[in-house]
């Protein structure tokens, strides 16, 4: 099988033809109908020792319209009548489930049962060996941090049949409006024998022992399992539907190149997704939660998405009873909301220790509620779009797919911030031209793996004036990762491969030149004219230029050692090689970068690297943004419509350990011009600062308003009401 026939196998186990786009209007219903989201994670002593009043009061003043609560799984928190389905030891006779289901209910919240189905006890490891997880040494494996519990193997009948028979239990018992689980896709690879006869039946081959994407055992046993847990899904989703039409099964699944499953599949099957990034963590910028609105949205569209965050702290040692500190917290949320995301927080342990977060989640919520009819989005007209690719991530960065992939993304998108460009994240495996239409330029940072469909989709965009900045290997492998023999789009490049990958370079640079027919330097070069010299990347794609391609502004200066110190200096004098490839035809511009420069750009953060990228995408794009931004600092910025209106967000990331939380300290921004153009025939009747709490008049432009902003704390929002 390869993977085309994998993707209509996994198509047709979606939807009906008619709902494959997941970007196109769905019909009414409750979906989409929650705007805040609570989430109250029992823990085993939770029932009869937890406040239920306090709850459902705090639920209320919060205007939370929708709440996650835990049913069962590796416990049961209701009366359940399954063998071997492991009932709470403080559950006594009492229904701890059932009872906050009815209060939710009572307060006209939407209620999704939370089942975790991961790990099982040992009167079920006894009763069913088979359901555990078989390591690659070939014994059962107990869990990681309770030894208490065995992990379950997530790809046979544990999942199949006994949590399918909890599913039912729990949506025939209290019609919940879904159920969502969690870790319900398996804990490590399984060499249980359900597992290895089911891979062989799929394949005709023994599971994998190695890791590497290009083992044909490795990329069969990547495609089956990703079937068999789509198969899953469809399963839990039928049998809730049988039971309530109007409830459906929303796994925990998706977000960006790094998941395990298509994210275009999960697009058509879900209505509804939530994004479960739920704070930082070690070395990560406070727009990651931002980043993953963006990332779900491509694939879901207009689909309603909840952003869980969590109160705790996140880090790998798992304190999961304390607390972040609310400012944290608050600069987190907000960038989820900034980029589409609706708030849902999560709490562990229905008892809480350390409160400081109850009045940080009432505040955001109450304003939230208060400004909802701004916050309820239609559209991004952000012409920008930032290409992710999974099938690259799989095939072709593998085990290094964070360093290979994800690393260019990031560095991208800190360049894309800094130069206060509106953009939307695009999956690579939805670029038809629907899809694509709302787009000026694409960018792909190193999305290597792209099959001859994709290439010639990107092509198409490029003909009909789309233009396009690309990084590295783009296109040089297929969609299996495996190398072609030069670059699949090296005609929309000007470019051809010439030999392999060459790094990393110590003491590389690239030379800025003026075009010697006009005696400018081109705009790609803007604010480093008097450089002569910037640092390179630290990989090459070694190419050559095509017959009459444009003269390059920067050409490669060979590498040199670095040491001694008295050996540091030029041995070869620059020759013409290009460092960068530049193509126009008609309306679109194309940018070929054969370096990595955003991933180093990510890693040493030279300002003379995010400028290149930064004027690229300017040179590129060669239209007017939707909204600009004047004034100093860092911020994230979105521009949305609702249905009378549109929205500007600033999130303000200029504080003490941006690129590592948490923050010290709210730094206020200077004041801000913010410049918005609006759409053509609309006018602007009214305009309000949403966290501010005030109107403001405007002055007019040619073709939109101009908005003084105060200096902003942690977040602002423009609202803008439409005459008439």
């Amino acid at each position: 099988m390869n993977r085309r026939d994998f993707m209509q196998i996994s198509a047709g186990l979606a939807l009906p033809a008619a709902a494959q786009n997941p970007v196109s209007v769905t019909p009414p219903t409750w979906y989409d109908r929650p705007m805040r989201w609570a989430q109250l994670a029992f823990v085993e002593d939770d029932p009869g020792q937890y406040d239920q009043v306090f709850w459902l009061d705090y639920f209320r003043r919060i205007h939370a319209d929708a709440a996650c609560l835990s049913a069962g799984g590796c416990v049961a928190f209701y009366p359940t009548k399954i063998p071997l389905h492991y009932r709470s030891k403080w559950l006594k006779d009492g229904d701890a489930f059932g009872d906050l289901v009815k209060g939710c209910r009572g307060l006209g919240m939407n209620i999704v049962a939370r089942t975790d189905p991961h790990g099982l006890h040992q009167d079920m490891a006894d009763a069913h060996p088979d359901y555990v997880l078989v390591g690659a040494n070939g014994r059962p494996r107990k869990h990681w941090a309770d030894p208490d519990y065995w992990v379950s193997c997530a790809l046979g009948p544990y999942n199949f049949d006994f949590m399918t028979r909890v599913t039912e239990e729990i949506v025939s018992l209290y019609r919940v409006d879904g159920i969502f689980s969690n870790r319900w896709a398996g804990s490590g690879m399984c060499y249980c024998t359900h597992c290895a006869r089911n891979f062989r039946d799929f394949s005709g081959l023994d599971l994998p022992r190695t890791n590497n994407p290009q083992d044909p055992a490795r990329r069969q046993y990547i495609v089956w399992k990703e079937k068999r847990l789509f198969d899953l899904w469809h399963l839990w989703d039928a049998r809730i539907k049988a039971i309530n039409p109007n409830a459906a099964y929303i796994a925990n699944a998706g977000g960006g190149a790094l998941s395990d499953l298509d994210m275009k599949t999960i697009g058509t099957l879900a209505p509804t997704l939530f994004a479960d990034r739920q704070a930082r963590h070690g070395l990560m910028p406070p727009w990651t939660n931002g980043k993953n609105g963006k990332e779900y949205r491509a694939a879901l569209g207009r689909k309603p998405i909840a952003g869980i965050f969590s109160v705790g702290i996140e880090e790998s040692y798992r304190w999961k009873d304390s607390v972040q500190s609310g400012d944290e917290i608050r600069l987190w949320v907000m960038d989820g909301v900034a980029q589409g995301l609706r708030p849902w927080f999560t709490k562990f342990n229905a008892k809480p220790l350390d409160r400081r977060w109850l009045p940080v989640v009432e505040e955001l919520y109450t304003w939230h509620h208060r400004n909802e009819r701004y916050l309820r989005n239609e559209e991004s007209l952000a012409r920008v779009g930032l290409v992710y690719s999974q099938q690259t991530a799989t095939f072709y960065g593998g085990d290094r797919a964070h360093a290979k992939v994800e690393d260019h993304t990031l560095g991208f998108y800190q360049a894309l911030l800094e130069a206060r460009i509106p953009f939307e994240m695009v999956h690579d495996r939805m670029l038809e031209p629907a899809q694509l239409s709302r787009f000026r330029t694409l960018i792909l940072p190193n999305i290597a793996a792209l099959s001859t469909a994709q290439c010639d989709q990107l092509a198409a965009f490029a003909a009909a004036g789309g233009s396009i900045v690309a990084t590295h290997e783009t296109s040089l492998y297929d969609e299996w990762g495996k190398r072609r023999e030069d670059l699949g789009l090296a005609s929309l490049f000007g470019a051809s491969v010439t030999g392999a990958l060459e790094g990393p370079l110590q003491n590389s640079y690239l030379s800025l030149a003026k075009h010697p027919a006009t005696g400018r330097f081109h705009p790609l070069l803007s604010g480093m004219e008097d450089a002569g010299r910037i640092i390179n990347g630290t990989f090459r794609v070694p190419v050559r230029a095509a017959a009459g391609s444009a003269i390059s502004p920067l050409t490669v200066v060979p590498t040199y050692p670095d040491l001694p110190m008295e050996s540091v200096y030029v041995r070869k004098a620059p020759g013409q090689e290009p460092g960068v490839f530049l193509q126009e035809k008609g309306k679109s511009r194309i940018v070929y970068f054969p370096w990595d420069l955003d991933r180093t750009f990510w890693e040493v953060m030279s300002l003379d690297h995010g400028r290149l990228l930064q004027n690229a995408v300017r040179w590129a794009h060669n239209e007017p943004q939707p909204v600009t931004v004047e004034g100093k600092g860092l911020f994230d910025l979105a521009i949305w419509t609702q249905k009378n209106s549109i929205t500007v967000h600033l999130v303000n990331l200029t504080n003490p350990m941006m690129m590592k939380g948490p923050i010290r300290e709210v730094i206020p921004s200077p004041p801000q011009i913010v410049t918005v153009r609006l759409p053509q025939g609309k006018t602007a009747a009214a305009v309000r600062l949403l966290v501010a709490d005030r109107t403001v008049s405007p002055k007019r432009t040619v073709d939109g308003i101009e908005i003084e902003v105060p200096p902003i704390g942690i977040n602002e929002v423009i609202a803008i009401d439409f005459a008439g």
